[in-house]
């Protein structure tokens, strides 16, 4: 079964502030907030949710097809991905801008601020969703993930038009849209991915009650950190599977694309969602074990003792028999 995805590509720039940035924010100067964090270590990773997804697809023996805008440094890049089973023939590379850039420190509580430079993803608007079905097949879903805007509602309304279900992931770029954006960009979608924050600003956005937002989607995907994830349908029933628990927290970033990764590998191999989501629990808490967003290095005896430990011997059987063809 083959999975589209469509989202950013980016070079990470990871810092670590030792300290809490609540200790430096003053309640009463918010309006004029200028702060200067000194960090104590930066690694730069390989990055962009559209490429992190893939990544972790591609380490599960998906072969996904990434679809996105690159830049002209993107030649390294490009090759690791595919090194990791990820098909990169669809990869836009711009001929004078430079690949995205994510900026983002850490703090002790696992907080972030972070800022990115679009740069050659400006240019994926370009891509024509319908050209790439047209060489390749329709793939089995696609996931369209935080990318220049205009992409994501050309992606969207393409995939509709063809009759390919989407799998609706805004995450990063909802503060950007429009509350008529918004709406176009989950209304039909098969799955919607969210966190706690973006599942309230999706609202906002939208102008639509929850109920109104379950009744035009399949099933909304809610990330909830250390309280794991909440998988709500239209019949309002809220399922909610724990996280696979650690003690070796290295770097946030990403977790929630490996948690995609994993939740839809689950789908493509026709698992129940209950059981998609706790493989996909188990991949962000194996990418929460590195730094960088694609350091991680998923094993099936790993993975399927994490479920165990977490869901039960049951859980981890019913998964086994996929899990041991990882590569």
């Amino acid at each position: 079964m083959r999975i589209a995805v469509t989202g950013s590509i980016a070079t990470d720039h990871l810092m670590v502030f030792p300290g809490r940035f609540a200790e430096q924010l003053l309640a009463e100067q918010l309006e004029r907030v200028s702060l200067s964090f000194l960090a104590d270590r930066l690694d730069v990773r390989r990055g962009g949710v559209g490429a992190n997804i893939a990544f972790g697809l591609g380490r599960l023996g998906l072969a996904p097809l990434l679809i996105g805008s690159a830049g002209v440094d993107f030649a390294e890049y490009g090759a690791r991905l595919a090194a990791n089973g990820v098909d990169t023939s669809e990869v836009r590379v711009s001929e004078r801008l430079h690949t995205a850039r994510f900026v983002c420190t850490t703090d002790d509580d696992q907080n972030q601020i972070a800022t990115f430079y679009a740069g050659a993803m400006a240019e994926a608007a370009r891509i024509d969703l319908a050209g790439v079905v047209r060489r390749h097949g329709a793939p089995a879903f696609v996931l369209v993930g935080a990318d220049d805007p205009t992409a994501m509602l050309r992606h969207t309304a393409t995939a509709h038009r063809l009759g390919v279900p989407v799998a609706a992931d805004p995450s990063q770029q909802l503060a950007r849209l429009t509350g008529e954006q918004a709406r176009e960009l989950v209304d039909g979608a098969r799955w919607l991915f969210t966190n706690e924050y973006e599942a309230a600003l999706l609202h906002e956005r939208t102008g639509w009650t929850e109920r109104e937002l379950l009744g035009r989607i399949g099933t909304w995907i809610t990330t909830r950190g250390e309280a794991g994830v909440s998988l709500r349908g239209a019949d309002g029933v809220t399922l909610r599977v724990p996280a696979v628990p650690t003690d070796r927290i290295a770097d946030p970033t990403g977790a929630g694309d490996a948690f995609r990764a994993g939740f839809l590998a689950g789908v493509a191999w026709g698992w129940p969602p209950e059981q998609a989501a706790r493989l996909g629990c188990a991949l962000a808490t194996t990418a929460l074990e590195s730094v960088g967003t694609q350091e991680y290095e998923p094993t099936a005896p790993d993975l399927i003792a994490r479920i165990d430990r977490t869901y039960g011997t049951h859980a981890a059987r019913a998964s086994e028999p996929r899990l041991v063809r990882v590569p």
